[in-house]
């Protein structure tokens, strides 16, 4: 093993050991093959020296005798990225296959649930049928492929159960809640079939009779539940729960802590979220690392911090190498996420680095893979 100065190192080389941040975090583990934008982040934390796999020929060396190896090493990289490439595409179409038949299906039961019985096995058999294909849903990146606006409520209510159905097992609830919990988040919103759609879809400001009537549909949701099998009451109480604040300032009880029903808190996290990352008649979707900041600051008082702090750890994890915009315009790409700052990357742009924990102007504006 050879000691190397960063201002020796080339792309292409491995490194032995981890390297870390002068604050302890992970920067590079053992075993990666240096890129360029690894050199840069070395650069960017001021690291002198890293140990390479040997051999290792310095700079002074003739460039003759390690073009070929590196030429080989690339070519060799090639072929089984692009299939790798290609069966991700594969896999990633049959998530959006499963995700479009949940949608039709939704859309039909929460569009007849007035005048006939939720087809609940129906719901289960093609919710297990999506789930089976969870491990390719990204939760940051994810969108659906026939995204219209108008159909909001039902992308949110599919995209929360399989939030939801994640953060049940992040959070270490037993495996036999997990699919009770998949359906407390596609059914959280069913009471607003009963809503008028002039005060469902009204973009301005309500006045206090039609937020009142609004504010029903927990309730409305509950009673339409309350005689719906396969469920458990943990799914009917999160319907009428999931505006509940841990503070007690949310409604229709004004219940506090863990008055509420843990699938309500659960619910609650991936509701938010994703009513603020989805396109709606009225507002243009956010950024998603945006809304996790807002979600931490809604942790205090809110929401539960203990589930929120589960979500945004969970989802941040494993985003190095993401292609982002800037909210200056600019195109990067994330290069280090700080574990107690996961909202905060490190981006580069053209090689050059930018610290979103330090320059706090600037943010993500949106993931772009």
């Amino acid at each position: 093993m050879n000691k190397i100065p960063v201002t020796e190192l080339k792309p292409g080389l491995k490194i032995v050991n981890n390297v870390y941040s002068p604050l302890g975090g992970l920067l590079l583990q053992k075993g990666k093959v240096l890129l360029p934008r690894d050199l840069d982040i070395l650069r960017a934390f001021l690291i002198s020296a890293v140990e390479i796999e040997e051999p290792f020929k310095s700079s002074n060396s003739s460039e003759a005798n390690t073009a070929k190896p590196t030429q080989e090493r690339a070519k060799a990289e090639k072929a089984p990225s692009a299939l790798a490439e290609s069966e991700n595409e594969h896999t990633i179409s049959m998530l959006h296959q499963e995700y479009d038949r949940m949608l039709h299906l939704t859309k039909s039961a929460f569009q007849s649930v007035l005048a006939a019985e939720l087809p609940i096995y129906e719901l289960r058999r093609q919710l297990e049928a999506l789930l089976s294909q969870l491990k390719y849903y990204k939760v940051l990146t994810f969108t659906p492929r026939n995204m219209n606006e108008y159909d909001y409520l039902y992308h949110n209510a599919i995209l929360s159960a399989m939030t939801s159905y994640l953060l049940a097992q992040w959070h270490g609830l037993p495996q036999k809640d997990w699919m009770q919990v998949a359906f407390a988040g596609l059914l959280h919103d069913i009471g607003n079939t009963k809503i008028d759609p002039l005060i469902l879809y009204n973009p301005n400001s309500l006045t206090e009779s039609e937020a009142e009537e609004m504010r029903m549909h927990t309730t409305y949701g509950y009673q339409q539940l309350r005689k719906t099998s396969a469920i458990n009451e943990g799914v009917r109480l999160t319907a009428l729960q999931h505006h509940e604040k841990m503070d007690g300032s949310g409604y229709p009880f004004h219940l506090m802590g863990d008055k509420i029903h843990i699938y309500a808190r659960i619910v609650a996290v991936a509701d938010i979220f994703h009513a603020m990352t989805l396109n709606r008649r009225y507002r243009k979707a956010q950024s998603p690392y945006l809304v996790l900041e807002q979600l931490k600051s809604e942790a205090f008082g809110k929401l539960d911090p203990s589930i929120v702090q589960t979500f945004v750890e969970k989802v941040t994890q494993f985003h190095n190498g993401m292609k982002v915009l800037l909210s200056n315009g600019k195109t990067g790409e994330i290069v280090f996420s700080d574990r107690n700052h996961p909202t905060r990357p490190m981006v580069s742009v053209n090689g050059e680095i930018y610290n979103l924990m330090q320059d706090t102007s600037l943010h993500i504006e949106e993931v772009l893979s």
